[in-house]
Parts: C-alpha cells; sequence; structure tokens
C-alpha cells in the first residue's frame, strides 16, 4: 500500500479542481473555480466569506442537491472513497443518508408540517435500517428515537416525539434535524449557516452541541457560515472563500490571530469590536465581483490595498506558509 492509499484512509472528504456554474439567461454565472479541499476523519472545518463566496454552493455539491439550472464543469468529489458525480438516484439516495448529512439553514423548512416528529424520525431509522439490510422493531425504535433526542440535549423527549413542527422552537426543530441526522449515522456532517435563524442563546446551545457531537460520534463537520465569530467556536481548521475560491485555507487559531491573504486580513478587521468607544466599525472596500464575469488575475485585487501590476492579469497559486495554503503574490505565489 503506498504512503498515498493510506492517507486517503483517514479522509472522508476530497474535492479535486471543482468547478461548478449556474446557467442563467445572463449566460454562466461562475460560482466555484478550480476547488481543492480536503476534510480528515471527525476533523471540524469551517468555510467563510461573504455572500456570494460560492460557500453554499461547495456544500451543496456535496451531497448533489444543487438547483437543476447547475452544472458541474469539471473535477471531481470523493466521498468516503465514492465519486459523488458518478452515483446514481438509488445511490445518491443512500449516500445522503450514510455517507453525509446536510442541516440546511432555515430550521422552520427542514420538516414536514403536516407529519409529527415521531413520524419524521422514523423514515431516517427505517432508511438506515434498510441500508444495513435490517427490520424495524417498533418498540426499540421509540426508544432509539428517544435517546436520539436526548444525545442532542432535548428536554422532555416524549412528549417532543408526539408534536408537531409548528408546535417546536426553532432550536427545538434543529436539534430534532441534528437528531435525525445522528440516527442515520454519516460520517459527514454538513452544516449550512445552521444558527442564521436562531436568537444568541440557542445559537450558542447549538454551537456547543454540534462540537460535543463530533467528539461524542467521532463525525467530520464541514461548517459553513459567513460570521467569523462562529467559525472560531465551532471549527479545528478555516477555509476562507472569495469568488468561488479558496485563498487561505489553516488551522483556526492562526487563520484568527495572524491572518494572510488580504481579504481574510479584511474579514478579521471588520469584526465588531469590545466596545463602541474603541472606533467605527471597519469595513471592506468595493463589492463583491458579478460572477458571470469575474475580475481577471486575481479575483480580489479590485478591493485589495496591496494590490500589484501582476495581480491585474495572473492568477496567484497556492502557497504553503505556517502550516497554511494561501493565493497571494504577497508570498509568492
Amino acid at each position: 500500500m503506498t504512503a498515498q492509499s493510506t492517507e486517503l484512509q483517514y479522509e472522508t472528504l476530497q474535492v479535486h479542481d471543482l468547478s461548478i456554474v449556474y446557467k442563467t439567461i445572463y449566460g454562466d454565472l461562475k460560482a466555484v473555480n478550480k476547488l481543492n479541499l480536503s476534510l480528515r476523519r471527525a476533523e471540524s472545518v469551517a468555510v467563510v466569506g461573504e455572500s456570494g463566496s460560492g460557500k453554499s454552493t461547495l456544500g451543496l455539491s456535496i451531497v448533489k442537491l444543487l438547483p437543476g439550472n447547475a452544472r458541474y464543469k469539471e473535477g471531481s468529489i470523493t466521498l468516503n472513497g465514492q465519486d459523488v458525480e458518478k452515483l446514481k438516484d438509488r445511490d445518491l439516495t443512500r449516500m445522503r443518508g450514510s455517507s453525509a448529512f446536510m442541516i440546511f439553514q432555515d430550521p422552520l423548512n427542514a420538516l414536514n408540517p403536516v407529519k409529527r416528529v415521531k413520524d419524521q424520525m422514523y423514515e431516517a431509522l427505517n432508511t438506515r435500517n434498510s441500508r444495513e439490510g435490517g427490520t424495524l422493531d417498533k418498540e426499540a425504535g421509540l426508544k432509539e428515537l428517544i435517546e436520539s433526542l436526548r444525545s442532542v440535549r432535548m428536554p422532555d423527549p416524549e412528549l417532543i416525539i408526539n408534536r408537531y413542527p409548528h408546535q417546536l422552537s426553532g432550536g427545538q426543530i434543529q436539534r430534532v434535524v441534528i437528531a435525525m441526522g445522528l440516527l442515520m449515522r454519516p460520517k459527514l456532517l454538513i452544516a449550512d449557516e445552521p444558527t442564521s435563524a436562531l436568537d444568541v442563546t440557542i445559537q450558542a446551545q447549538v454551537l456547543k452541541l454540534m462540537r460535543d457531537l463530533q467528539k461524542e460520534y467521532g463525525m467530520s463537520i464541514l461548517f459553513v457560515t459567513h460570521d467569523i465569530s462562529i467559525a472560531y467556536a465551532v471549527s479545528d481548521r478555516i477555509i476562507v472563500m472569495y469568488a468561488g475560491e479558496i485563498v487561505e485555507d489553516g488551522p483556526t487559531e492562526k487563520v484568527i490571530r495572524k491572518s494572510l491573504h488580504p481579504y481574510s486580513q479584511a474579514l478579521i478587521a471588520s469584526i465588531p469590536k469590545k466596545t463602541k468607544d474603541q472606533g467605527d466599525l471597519t469595513t471592506i472596500t468595493g463589492s463583491p465581483p458579478n460572477m458571470l464575469n469575474p475580475p481577471s488575475g486575481c479575483r480580489f485585487h479590485p478591493r485589495c490595498p496591496f494590490v500589484m501590476e501582476k495581480c491585474l492579469t495572473t492568477s496567484p497559486n497556492f502557497v504553503e506558509n505556517d502550516d497554511r495554503r494561501v493565493r497571494c503574490f504577497l508570498y509568492g505565489g
């Protein structure tokens, strides 16, 4: 066995040269461009960036849930050794429970409003049992549903399972969805801004819960967010995306404490200070590019304070620097 194949055993996800476009009446919108990343087993990675940077497109592409006008232009996604792009519909359905489970941004739209929580959780349990070739015992299944809700710190699970989604709070619904994911026993949990619709107190509880469950179950987590403080709380590693490309990738502590890429530095600088007396909010000049016609060269150059002449025409390559990958000519890229 080669050293490379041995390393792959420890990787849950590999994305290689992935490019995704959306067909629009105005032309192809280039959402993701030549993206490369890997996610190791039991690792938590946060993907951060402004709206339109390609974060959600990346998450949806892994489980092949992109809208109908999206097209995988090139590259590959390997999830637990399976090429996602080549999977047929039946295999995709199986993969979405066993290999990956996705938590979406709005918990209120995540469950069927006319079915009780118990019935929807049973669907997850049935899917897992069908995959494993087992049969479902109603009494044992009900006990497992209750235990799953307890594992996500849900109070009174015996009452919750008999309620309808409209009878639950946003935080409770999100916990139910996470519990359904745990019933499926996925290797990878993809969370697309799962706390953005929750109040601050519930946000903190859900974030702590996800970290606890990651350690307890050994899952990998891909956490998509635009909030740097949330990324810091939940991840081992941060990937910074801008205009469909990764511009920096490294350990969370290093990216937060000493960012290398000018865009990463601008994101960190824009975080509000402790008090209003510490000065005005720092903003990033300019606006994200039009992805129908992205800038030539480095895509950040129209907003970069350190722009050089070659940035206008040549796209920088990744450079290894201080345990990080950074795409910038300031470091030789």
